[in-house]
């Protein structure tokens, strides 16, 4: 681990960095319906890890060169082979070992910024969207989507689920993370200066309507929830049985015919001045 690595709920290996990249491909349609940053050339992506952000980037938006942070150099590694493979990414984005609390740019560098599934992992929040807010140029935009752990719903009732789950929210904070970061976002922006601050609820509410994406929602919410089971049972938050418990329950709620899955996170803009 490097000097600027820093303890990660879901571990760095390569199961977890496969994961990642399933999850911004699951997730893009969500998270991408309301960001436009068709008008920005120098995009800051803070927290890239393996680059699988930045690939839906590059892609979406082709104007757009990037530079990606991020403390971990195992993940930056990843994103490298990972990027170096995409033929619409070639000279297009710049990988740097950084920490985000102390971005190593002149301020004003940058008309555009991305942030998404980090600030819930850093000690301070506020410290990385000032250091954001000081690097962009005045007018740009920046997006921020986050986690809001608590909107979570499952049906039928799921006891070992719960109580893994509250584990899993409980070693975060113990992490000095923060699982319920959404909801905060607007605060934050306001705190560190941000001016014309939009604040949207995204929702994921499966049933009966959609039988085949409801079933297709919770397999990857299972996969996203276990891949925290090996630190959790190592750090004590959790114990096998539960973990064995959880993953049947999961597994009898996605064959179930009247599941229902819900949950929400939150996507912030504002503009840097």
């Amino acid at each position: 681990m490097s000097k600027n690595e820093f303890p990660y709920l879901h571990g760095f290996d390569s199961v977890e960095q496969d994961r990642l990249r399933k999850q911004a491909e699951f997730t893009e349609h969500t998270v991408y319906k309301d960001i436009n940053l068709s008008y920005v050339k120098k995009l800051i992506e803070v927290g890239s890890g393996v680059g699988a952000q930045t690939e839906i980037l590059l892609r979406r938006f082709p104007k757009v060169d990037i530079t990606c942070i991020d403390r971990s150099k195992n993940q930056l590694d990843a994103a490298k082979l990972s990027l170096e493979k995409c033929p619409y990414a070639k000279d297009r984005y710049q990988l740097l070992e950084m920490d985000a609390t102390d971005i190593e740019f002149e301020s004003q560098t940058f008309d555009g910024a991305f942030l998404c599934w980090i600030l819930e992992h850093v000690p301070d929040p506020g410290k990385v969207m000032s250091e954001v807010r000081r690097v962009l140029r005045p007018g740009s935009i920046v997006y921020v989507t986050e986690v809001l752990n608590s909107s979570f719903f499952l049906e039928p009732y799921s006891p070992h689920v719960w109580k893994y789950w509250m584990a899993f929210n409980d070693y975060q904070y113990d992490m000095k993370g923060d699982p319920f970061i959404g909801a905060k976002l607007g605060n934050i922006l306001m705190q560190q200066g941000y001016r014309d601050i939009k604040v949207k609820t995204k929702t994921w509410h499966l049933d009966n309507r959609r039988p085949a994406k409801r079933k297709e929602f919770i397999e990857y919410w299972s996969e996203l929830l276990l891949s925290a089971s090996d630190q959790l049972i190592k750090e004590k938050y959790v114990d096998e049985e539960t973990v064995n418990k959880a993953r049947a329950e999961l597994k009898t709620v996605r064959n179930d015919p009247n599941a229902v899955f819900y949950y929400s996170f939150i996507q912030a803009s504002a503009k840097a001045f």
